[in-house]
């Protein structure tokens, strides 16, 4: 299995917290939110990582060589981060794990590392984490049916319908990434559709029958970090719950 961690966004939402820094090497408690995400990889015994870079690409990858010296990492940039959302950075990784099973992993989320062993752990080959809170209009929304099987996902769909928000890490089977990277194809290539999440392609497949499942995950911790007040909430919930990787 390989693990994909997206992290070539420029976050104009946290500046000036991310004026002359990317979001991923943004400190909560003396770790930053990458160091986080490859620490609770590793320590569910994953070491073979993509990590997609753009903004700011080479600080990234200068702490990772630094601080992961045996650590088996590729980096890739994305050189139209400027223009593109995560679905074409997820594109971009396609040579590297089309015969692979994948986990998938934004960058900008702090959690418990117990996620990726629940979802490691689950019967169902292809997986994401779900957390049960109540919803807006910026969430990731899941529509599922009673066996947790998804049939919608995005920010648009039916808050009403909607069980839960995507934690934004997947497990996917490799039959599962072939689905996936054919749609992305397809979006990518010929309908050009380079600005829009990667929850689309997963839409497309379902509808074509690759199933995907919700696993609720709402009792280990996540937060997405989008805004410099996400960013301060963490810094209290780190220090009153003391997470660590």
């Amino acid at each position: 299995m390989k693990a994909i961690i997206l992290a070539a966004g420029i976050a104009s939402r946290l500046r000036p917290l991310t004026d002359k820094r990317p979001k991923c090497l943004l400190e909560i408690d003396s770790k930053n939110l990458l160091q986080r995400t490859i620490d609770a990889l590793l320590k569910n015994n994953i070491d073979d990582i993509i990590i997609v870079t753009g903004y700011l690409h080479e600080m990234i990858e200068t702490f990772v060589i630094e601080h992961y010296r045996d650590l088996n990492v590729e980096f890739i940039y994305n050189d139209r981060y400027e223009t593109t959302n995560n679905i074409y950075s997820l594109w971009l990784t396609k040579s590297s794990v089309l015969n692979t099973d994948v986990l998938l992993l934004d960058s900008d989320i702090l959690f418990d590392p117990d996620i990726i062993a629940t979802l490691l752990a689950s019967y169902h080959p292809s997986c994401l984490a779900l957390n049960k809170h109540e919803l807006g209009e910026e969430e990731i929304k899941v529509i599922a049916d009673s066996d947790n099987h998804i049939k919608e996902i995005s920010k648009t769909c039916s808050i009403e319908k909607a069980i839960g928000e995507s934690v934004g890490i997947e497990k996917f089977s490799n039959d599962f990434v072939q689905h996936l990277f054919a749609e992305l194809d397809d979006m990518i290539l010929n309908k050009h559709q380079v600005d829009i999440f990667y929850e689309s392609a997963f839409e497309n497949i379902i509808k074509n029958g690759a199933a995907l499942y919700a696993i609720d995950t709402t009792s280990l911790f996540s937060i997405e970090l989008d805004t410099i007040e996400d960013f301060n909430q963490a810094k209290k919930i780190i220090k009153l719950n003391c997470i660590e990787n």
